[in-house]
């Protein structure tokens, strides 16, 4: 017996994209095939950065598109609910699958619950505790309401009891990062095809310890011109030991600009991009020495391909990537930084291991348990009604 009611997929920002190609492709091949309805909120709002992501993934092309676009967090998460109800309105869906930590996972989520409509949450759990990161708000308020939350390490879980998460609705089935990573590792660009495309290739890959991986996007590493001066100033002593790529963020290069920073790149040493698909970038960080960033998606990234990473942060939700791979917290403490990367290219960087689940098959795992999950509401859901009639 199938499903009659289709399952509402959301994704919204760069990451989303990664996270919700595999459980798709699950689903489709999932027997029987679980429907689904695709809707991408537009909280990433570059089309054409958009569009090669989808095509890099081989993501469907979306059902619905809601054209959110940026704004303060209070407006983008109001503008996603409102676009988004009248689709839970027109569709009846049997539950609604958000992913990851994003405005738009928290406003699909309380569309969906104030409507009585079960709420999945993939990647849940996962906690920094520093509740000045509208991430972390966006993690927390999501796994409260959600009905079924799927872990990528099992430190999550202990997060999800020790906030009253009932142990019945979490599953751990790893990481659904990994499994697009194992998918597209074969077909990743090259770096050097994409550096000779900006006519940069000779100013890295022919440096002969490597090269280094740079991404800066939160607002605490970007927005305050001191903090961003500092870290620009860093970068520029560690492109002066290890040439760097620097994939630059819309928010960062705006901010660069506007702080009159650009006079801390040093041209012959630092190769400035602009975003890139994601079959790009994870060439770029295949072949690199090391990579720099804030980001979660790349430390997690970073451990599945066994490249040292180093995170601009002083915290992390993915303790697992210090644990067990390749990560090391440094903070923006300019002389970590520099003795991490010393030690890096004297072969003394840390050595890591692939997470358990970390296989290549989270969204299979999850496309099984959630098609039973969903058996069994409906089958709860139709004797409850049977009993009502009698």
């Amino acid at each position: 017996m199938s499903l009659l009611n289709p399952v509402i997929c959301v994704v919204g920002a760069r990451p989303n994209f990664m996270k919700m190609a595999p459980i798709l492709r699950a689903m489709a091949a999932h027997v029987p095939p679980l429907p689904v309805l695709l809707v991408h909120t537009g909280q990433h709002y570059d089309k054409d950065m958009s569009a090669r992501l989808f095509d890099d993934l081989k993501l469907p092309a979306p059902d619905f598109n809601l054209d959110v676009g940026s704004g303060t967090h209070a407006v983008q998460t109001a503008d996603v609910m409102r676009r988004f109800e009248p689709v839970v309105d027109a569709h009846s869906p049997a539950c609604i699958a958000v992913v990851g930590d994003v405005n738009s996972t928290l406003a699909c989520a309380l569309v969906a619950v104030k409507k009585g409509i079960p709420v999945v949450h993939i990647e849940a759990g996962l906690r920094s505790h520093d509740r000045t990161m509208p991430e972390e708000i966006n993690r927390i308020l999501t796994d409260q309401i959600s009905d079924r939350l799927y872990t990528t390490e099992r430190s999550a879980q202990d997060n999800l009891l020790l906030e009253g998460v009932p142990a019945s609705h979490i599953s751990f089935v790893g990481n659904v990062m990994i499994d697009s990573v194992f998918f597209g590792r074969t077909s990743a660009r090259r770096a050097q095809t994409t550096l000779q495309a900006y006519q940069a290739d000779t100013r890295v890959l022919n440096a002969s310890a490597g090269y280094g991986v740079v991404t800066l996007h939160r607002p605490a590493n970007v927005d305050d011109p001191d903090v961003l001066r500092a870290l620009l100033g860093v970068l520029r002593d560690v492109a002066a030991r290890l040439p760097l790529v620097f994939a630059l963020h819309p928010r960062t290069r705006h901010n660069i600009d506007r702080f009159g920073l650009m006079g801390l790149v040093e041209p012959a040493r630092m190769v400035l991009l602009p975003p890139q698909g994601y079959l790009d970038m994870l060439g770029l960080m295949a072949g690199a020495t090391v990579v720099l960033t804030d980001s979660g998606g790349l430390q997690e990234e970073t451990t599945a391909l066994g490249v040292p990473c180093l995170t601009l942060r002083e915290n992390t939700e993915r303790p697992i990537t210090v644990e067990q791979g390749t990560n090391l917290l440094v903070g923006r403490d300019r002389v970590a930084i520099l003795s991490a990367v010393q030690d890096i290219l004297a072969g003394r960087g840390k050595r890591g291991r692939v997470p358990e689940l970390w296989d290549g098959h989270a969204g299979e795992r999850i496309a099984a348990d959630l098609y039973a999950w969903l058996k069994q509401r409906q089958t709860s859901t139709d004797k409850a009604t049977t009993l009502l009639a009698a």
